[in-house]
């Protein structure tokens, strides 16, 4: 199935795309381009021509272990308007010619984009010398240590500084991808692809990676009662000596033994399990806002508003816009 974009968008030939496969590559991140671009049609023509290409066309390795065939060299990059790498399971010694293909589409004001750690082969071509940029989040760490002058973002799901974008793992490729589509061809036509390819609606770049910091494993049981009692009453106002005397003891002795057994303290806790709870009650209810505060016990919608940013980068409108679980009718 195609899309129609407006008229008053369409292009005198399509919009050349090439995919650097560095390998080991990812098959997931070479075909999100390809699926997600070849769904885009302007007045009867396609809106994108997407290539595959490496240094040496041929058998190109894959991070799962499987052989690729790209009968595309590197010509393709001089040739295209958007460059994307793919990520790829080698992050050290690229290609010096991927590099240099890499330099000479940024210098001929190319868009040039990376996948999860394709950004790693941006930073190595010194693209993103006092750029923003992000990548896979286990990634980050030494992103930010081998390029110390790049502007890490390391909890987003794209980065687009000028030219360059950038972002982080798996299915924040399709965010990357679905961005440039209403970038090209409007909001309309790319939320209409995403209904397509049965994924999630544009979404912002500053949106969190949703890694989801957990708790810490516990290690012990001895309160386990008192948290699984507190479980059942999130929307009510529970104190510090609420939980103590549920617990039968002192709330100095519960402060350390709880943190003791789940590595955070009592308050961290709870404000954790409401968090969690507020943002089950967006994606399986249509609870308004306010109510969906008070029901997770953060009382006031404004309050929700403020904890759902902190944790995921959201408001609870768009979080419960992006990950509604409820059918659309």
């Amino acid at each position: 199935m195609s899309i129609r974009g407006p008229r008053v968008l369409a292009a005198p030939r399509p919009h050349r795309v090439a995919v650097i496969a560095a390998q080991p590559v990812s098959l997931f991140n070479m075909a999100v381009p390809d699926m997600l671009f070849a769904k885009v049609e302007v007045d009867g023509e396609p809106g994108y021509e997407v290539k595959l290409c490496t240094p040496d066309p041929g058998a190109v390795g894959t991070s799962g272990g499987a052989d690729l065939v790209i009968r595309s060299g590197l010509e393709a990059v001089d040739r295209a308007d958007t460059v994307i790498v793919a990520g790829t399971g080698s992050r050290a010694d690229p290609d010096p010619r991927v590099l240099d293909a890499l330099r000479r589409a940024a210098a001929a004001g190319k868009r040039v984009a990376s996948i999860c750690t394709g950004a790693f082969l941006l930073a190595e071509a010194g693209l993103l010398d006092g750029r923003q940029a992000t990548t896979y989040w286990t990634y980050t760490a030494e992103l930010a240590d081998r390029y110390p002058d790049v502007v890490l973002q390391p909890d987003v799901l794209f980065v687009q500084d000028g030219q360059l974008l950038t972002s982080s793992g798996y299915a924040a490729g399709i965010d990357l991808c679905l961005h440039i589509i209403r970038t090209d061809y409007g909001a309309a036509v790319a939320n209409t692809v995403a209904r397509l390819a049965l994924v999630a609606p544009v979404r912002c770049g500053g949106q969190a990676q949703f890694t989801d910091t957990p708790l810490p494993a516990e290690r012990g049981a001895s309160f386990a009662e008192t948290r699984a009692w507190a479980m059942t009453r999130l929307d009510q106002p529970l104190t510090l000596g609420d939980l103590a005397r549920h617990a039968a003891v002192s709330v100095r002795t519960l402060s350390r033994r709880f943190h003791d057994e789940t590595g955070v303290s009592p308050l961290q806790w709870l404000l954790h399990q409401r968090v969690q709870r507020a943002r089950e009650l967006l994606e399986t209810t249509t609870l308004p806002v306010d109510q969906v505060a008070r029901a997770s016990g953060l009382g006031t919608a404004d309050s929700l508003r403020q904890h759902l940013l902190r944790r995921v980068g959201l408001t609870p409108t768009d979080y419960r816009a992006a990950f509604t679980r409820l059918p659309a009718c």
